[in-house]
């Protein structure tokens, strides 16, 4: 974003000024920029009888009727700017978003073939305008139906948009148009013969991109579009707080040394990230990154904006007050009676908290001390092992098809607890609480948290435990490679997700290595991020107790994340929301490059591409331990559209397993096997 002389007023929505287009010039402040956000906006949907016909509404939300005088019902050309603004209906005028639009129809069957530009505010959908002027008054639901599912239908329907981003108009179909290369092709050649400008093919699903290539039609991608916006809101919300931005000259604690009122300006992604009021990124990232979750665990504004650090530097160290909304942010400077007024610091430290009464960790039960196996586990054993390895054992039970889970056991709390005990945690935890300035400055509570996690590794193992741990890998597990994962007591909660707050140690494989990535992963409960988290919260230090869960390692070929609803709006219960990465997935959530992204609809059967991999090496396991990076093929995807569908569908087999509950899923593929590695309630919040 960039500042300019029509700059918008404090407290107005900002967004920068990179129109090409003179007829947008009396907007509000400055030319609108269309961003990825929730609902129609991200996706750039359309209205269309499919997504309507069930609906009350008369329009869609966001959508401007104007009042002005009556025209004619279509146009059969548009010659002019004046005659497709004549035409056209806005979404969200007046905001960032703001998306002019006209509907039209190609009627097929009539000689000589026929466009019909649509009075798109009066009319708004399809179907109405062909019923209403009398081109089909009796047509039916099969019908209409068959104008977007068939080749051999009597109507084409489909939008024109100028597409401020990159200074150009483009047409487009419904995303579950089963387009064909022919249909295609008269489209092309009907719109571009009755319009004033050059006009694009906008592809709206993978099947109209591999139908644009056959054509050979120009054509821009819905991926492409995205990757031009210069905003993306992440989590919606409001919050006030002072502006830190966080870059090279910060230092190399300053990312530590956030605190619960701060709004963090970050130019980088990062893995982990303390409680604060707010964040805004330079840099775009997936729906599941470690930061972005954690936004929606503590409800938190979470946005993407271009040049976020040179645009909020004017307010850097000053309190303001952050929107983040679908058609924009605002940023406004507080007056010195709404600083006085803010709470004190303890206060705005537990309104970064996650869903009220869920900062509670789980009840333990500590009388039992076996090794137990993943496939004795169900979700009561939530109160041995944790929620992650109890969900796991879940899962396996469910027994979904087309699905295998990496075999392991649990550790439980009773080991953790007696190890802990035994060298004394709670009297070490008290004495670091005492030290001078732990309770006020997070850069103390770092380095006393390190010094702490330190002392741990190097604490004995009871023979007895390390013994079991190591006779239940040869025999259960046959000695191979496995991961060593975190289940504690405090995390895949369904109110808070505690996602990215603990170590996972990869490939172990030895009996030595092993006894010490247990105790890693016992340590990761005094993970900077985690007791920052925790506490904001409010987790007590001394309710949490680590589960281990060991499982065979795999050398995925591909593995992500999925979201069982669209995380960008929860009024969207058919989609399912995929990101990928090829390799090992343990970057897909630390979200440092964007992974593949796409959202498919179980309704439409369309899947619309988000981005593509961005990567330029993948991780596989290492032969002597630990994994490797090594370098892929550019440009290859990730996902196909079998793969997807078959994701798609595991996905809503887990939600039914788990009683309807959407779920944040980890998966990874094995050749053409898929393999499920983690479940847990999908957390949002907003304030």
């Amino acid at each position: 974003m960039k500042n300019n002389k029509n700059a918008c007023a404090p407290g107005e929505l900002r967004y920068p000024n990179h129109s090409a287009a003179q007829w947008v010039a009396a907007l509000a402040c400055a030319a609108m920029a269309m961003a990825a956000a929730p609902a129609h906006a991200q996706l750039a949907r359309k209205p269309s009888y499919y997504q309507q016909q069930n609906s009350n509404k008369s329009a869609p939300e966001g959508a401007q009727l104007p009042a002005r005088p009556a025209a004619s019902a279509s146009l059969p050309a548009l010659r002019s700017r004046g005659d497709f603004d004549a035409l056209a209906r806005v979404y969200d005028a007046g905001t960032p978003m703001q998306l002019a639009h006209v509907l039209f129809a190609v009627d097929r069957r009539a000689r000589p073939v026929r466009t019909y530009y649509i009075d798109t505010p009066r009319y708004q959908l399809h179907v109405r305008f062909v019923r209403e002027t009398g081109l089909a008054p009796r047509a039916g639901k099969r019908e209409i139906d068959r104008n977007y599912l068939v080749p051999d239908r009597r109507f084409l329907f489909g939008t024109l948009s100028w597409q401020q981003n990159i200074g150009s108009f483009t047409y487009e179909f419904w995303e579950g148009d089963r387009l064909t290369p022919a249909l295609l092709r008269e489209a092309d050649a009907q719109v571009k013969a009755s319009f004033f400008a050059p006009v694009k093919f906008k592809t709206n699903s993978t099947l109209h991109e591999r139908i644009a290539n056959e054509t050979g039609i120009d054509f821009v991608s819905q991926e492409a579009l995205i990757r031009e916006q210069p905003y993306m809101p992440m989590n919606l919300g409001t919050a006030t707080g002072r502006v830190r931005i966080v870059d090279e000259a910060s230092g190399a604690n300053a990312l530590n040394a956030l605190l619960p009122g701060d709004i963090a300006v970050l130019r980088q992604v990062p893995i982990g990230l303390p409680p604060v009021a707010g964040v805004l990124t330079e840099r775009p990232s997936t729906a599941l990154s470690h930061v972005n979750l954690l936004a929606k665990g503590w409800g938190i504004p979470n946005a993407y904006v271009r040049d976020a650090a040179a645009v909020l530097r004017e307010h850097a160290g000053q309190w303001v007050a952050l929107k983040v909304a679908a058609s924009g942010y605002q940023v406004r400077r507080l007056t010195a009676e709404e600083i006085a007024a803010l709470p004190p610091r303890a206060a705005r430290a537990a309104a970064t908290g996650a869903l009220p009464g869920s900062g509670k960790a789980a009840k333990p039960d500590l009388r039992e001390t076996r090794l137990l196996p993943l496939a004795s586990l169900r979700a009561r054993n939530s109160a041995q092992c944790g929620a992650k390895a109890a969900n796991l054992g879940a899962v396996l039970a469910a027994r979904i098809p087309g699905t295998t889970v990496p075999d392991g056991f649990c550790v439980p709390f009773a080991h953790y607890d007696r190890f802990m005990h035994a060298n004394g945690l709670a009297e070490r935890i008290a004495r670091m609480q005492q030290q001078p300035g732990f309770a006020g400055d997070p850069q103390v509570r770092q380095k006393a948290l390190a010094q702490l996690q330190g002392e741990i590794v190097r604490w004995p193992v009871d023979a007895a435990d390390a013994a079991a741990w190591r006779a239940a890998w040869q025999a259960q597990l046959g000695g191979g490679g496995v991961f060593v994962r975190s289940s504690s007591n405090s995390e895949d909660l369904p109110g808070f997700s505690g996602a990215g707050l603990y170590t996972t140690v990869p490939n172990v494989k030895t009996g030595d290595a092993l006894e010490l990535a247990v105790k890693k992963v016992w340590a990761s409960v005094f993970n900077p991020e985690a007791w920052e988290a925790r506490s904001a919260a409010g987790f007590g230090a001394e309710s949490v107790l680590m589960g281990v869960f060991v499982q065979t390692a795999i050398d995925a070929t591909s593995a992500g994340v999925m979201i069982t609803r669209d995380p960008f709006d929860a009024g969207h219960p058919h989609a399912t929301y995929i990101s990928a990465k090829r390799g090992i997935g343990i970057r897909v959530v630390e979200g440092r490059r964007v992974a593949e992204q796409v959202m498919y609809s179980s309704w439409s059967k369309a899947i619309q591409v988000l981005s593509r991999s961005a990567e330029e090496t993948a991780l596989q396991l290492d032969k002597d331990g630990g994994v490797k990076e090594v370098p892929v093929e550019a440009g290859r995807h990730v996902l196909t559209d079998g793969l997807v569908v078959r994701l798609a569908t595991v996905g809503a087999a887990v939600k039914r397993a788990f009683n309807g509950v959407d779920q944040d899923i980890e998966w990874a593929t094995v050749g053409e096997r898929i393999v499920l590695l983690q479940a847990r309630p999908y957390v949002e919040r907003r304030r």
